[in-house]
């Protein structure tokens, strides 16, 4: 398997990514709907959201049809993924701005809320960090940020358990048995996959309270935290 990078440029790669995630990913529809009810929890009407890992455009598109008064501003580092957002989006690319880059392409906002959703597992711990703190930077205080991606017990028994189960899903949703097992195996050897409580700890640790599970699929996990008010 190529790092994350390599695959997200080739045009090929990309024109596929939208049959991939609800292969892999359990629930993956419901995981975007469920992310557009917890921003609207707290988000005004005419919210200014921000969408990182925007690439190919499928969350956006389901917050954009939900919310029709809010602007988005997604950034992703792949160009090839956000020419593919673009055509995902059709008409509704005028109330989203891509930008190309990591998460200092993001404007500085102020957001009222933000996502990351099936991003942070391809994100070594100490960028993953800087990440977070950069998100919670551009939110007002008590904006909602919503996270999901691979997540689970990570002492040696317990993430081969994870792993297969990641593939056992994947192969009942139509992928080849050789093409599942190869991903697992580039998973395991290339991915910085964090336990929960990690994943949780890093949210606390850097500028957000609250933070609480609301999606639990499997080998993935998703959460909603709140931009902590300054002490």
């Amino acid at each position: 398997m190529s790092k994350p990078t390599d695959v997200f440029a080739d045009p090929q790669a990309v024109a596929q990514y939208a049959e991939g995630p609800p292969r892999i990913v359990p629930g993956f529809a419901d995981l975007q709907r469920m992310a557009a009810v917890l921003l609207a929890e707290r988000a005004p009407q005419h919210a200014r959201v921000l969408v990182v890992g925007a690439g190919g455009g499928l969350e956006l598109k389901v917050f954009a049809e939900r919310q029709q008064d809010w602007q988005f501003d997604g950034v992703d580092p792949s160009a090839e993924m956000l020419k593919l957002a673009e055509a995902t989006l059709g008409p509704l690319t005028s109330r989203v701005r891509l930008h190309q880059g990591y998460i200092e392409a993001a404007p500085e906002g102020p957001f009222d809320a933000a996502t990351c959703l099936l991003t942070l597992h391809f994100v070594p711990l100490e960028e993953r960090v800087r990440m977070i703190r950069e998100i919670r930077r551009r939110l007002k205080p008590g904006a909602p940020l919503v996270v999901a991606h691979l997540s689970f017990p990570q002492s040696k028994d317990e993430r081969a358990l994870w792993l297969s189960r990641y593939v056992s899903f994947a192969v009942t949703s139509g992928v080849d048995p050789d093409r599942a097992a190869n991903a697992r195996s580039a998973i395991d050897a290339q991915l910085p996959i964090l336990a929960p409580e990690q994943d949780e700890a890093i949210l606390r640790d850097n500028g957000f309270a609250d933070v609480t599970l609301f999606y639990a699929a499997l080998a993935f996990r998703g959460w909603v935290a709140y931009a902590d008010y300054p002490k």
